[in-house]
């Protein structure tokens, strides 16, 4: 089986070129969905164990291109998942409250609380992404967040949140193809926007704006995954088979009952 290293060494220059994304091991599409099947199962067990513990929480983060599948993989991966324990925040362009505000203040009100998975579809790497490539601030302005964004998380780590980041890794071509569904198909022209061509017209600039964020900001404490993401199916397996991990490793335990509860009659 060929070997892809998920989790880049914390430290290290990261080249998104060295890292395939139409990598799937030896799994097929019908193995990869069994497995994706029989996680959702142990997830939600998990889930349901630290949402009754109340002691831990799990930040879950996606980042990608247009059409990378962020959308998809929510989906696929928390389907099914009690809702009630699990908060899922879309981040669009910032308000004029938000940016009268630093740029981490917007993120901090969604984190998730004790008990809780917080996901982010989109999140404060945005600010050292499309902020970055369009310039809306001097580059002595977002060369600072970086730091910014590990203390932050850092925080966060420290306060009991365990983070998980997702970069969903295409290539050009196969976001060409998935723009030409959304164009093809009725029930996905909504998808489509115009304003996502000149994005794309700038990959090169994403790309290298991506290799310096997570370069930057891949800690033992809040590690970056850069997950081959060509494959829906292979990208919903690695993001599901991480999510267990972590959250096995965590170890949620349901809390001690009261005492004598083997004595309690419940009246007619």
């Amino acid at each position: 089986m060929a070997k892809y290293k998920l989790v880049p060494t914390p430290g290290s220059k990261v080249s998104l070129k060295k890292y395939d994304p139409e990598f799937v091991g030896s799994y097929d599409k019908e193995s990869a969905r069994a497995e994706v099947d029989d996680l959702r199962g142990k997830l939600s067990e998990l889930q349901e164990r630290l949402y009754a513990e109340g002691k831990q929480s799990l930040l879950v983060v996606f980042q990608a291109m247009d059409t990378g599948g962020k959308d998809g993989a929510i989906e696929k991966v928390f389907g099914g998942i009690n809702p009630a324990g699990v908060q899922v925040t879309s981040f669009k362009v910032p308000s004029a409250l938000e940016l009268a505000h630093d740029f981490l203040w917007r993120i901090h009100q969604h984190t998730p609380s004790k008990g809780y998975i917080g996901v982010f579809n989109r999140s404060h790497y945005e600010d050292v992404l499309v902020v970055r490539v369009n310039k809306l601030v001097p580059d002595s302005v977002w060369q600072k967040r970086y730091e910014h964004i590990n203390h932050f998380e850092h925080l966060l780590a420290d306060n009991g949140t365990r983070i998980l980041k997702f970069y969903l890794h295409i290539s050009k071509d196969e976001q060409k193809k998935r723009m030409l569904d959304r164009l093809r198909q009725p029930d996905k022209n909504w998808k489509f926007s115009k304003g996502d061509l000149p994005v794309r017209e700038r990959w090169d600039d994403y790309m290298s704006a991506y290799e310096d964020a997570i370069s930057n900001c891949n800690t033992s404490y809040a590690p970056w995954h850069i997950v081959p993401a060509n494959n829906k199916w292979y990208r919903d397996l690695m993001v599901a088979k991480t999510i267990v991990k972590t959250l096995e490793d965590m170890n949620p335990t349901y809390p001690s009952p009261e005492e004598g509860l083997d004595e309690v009659v419940i009246p007619d």
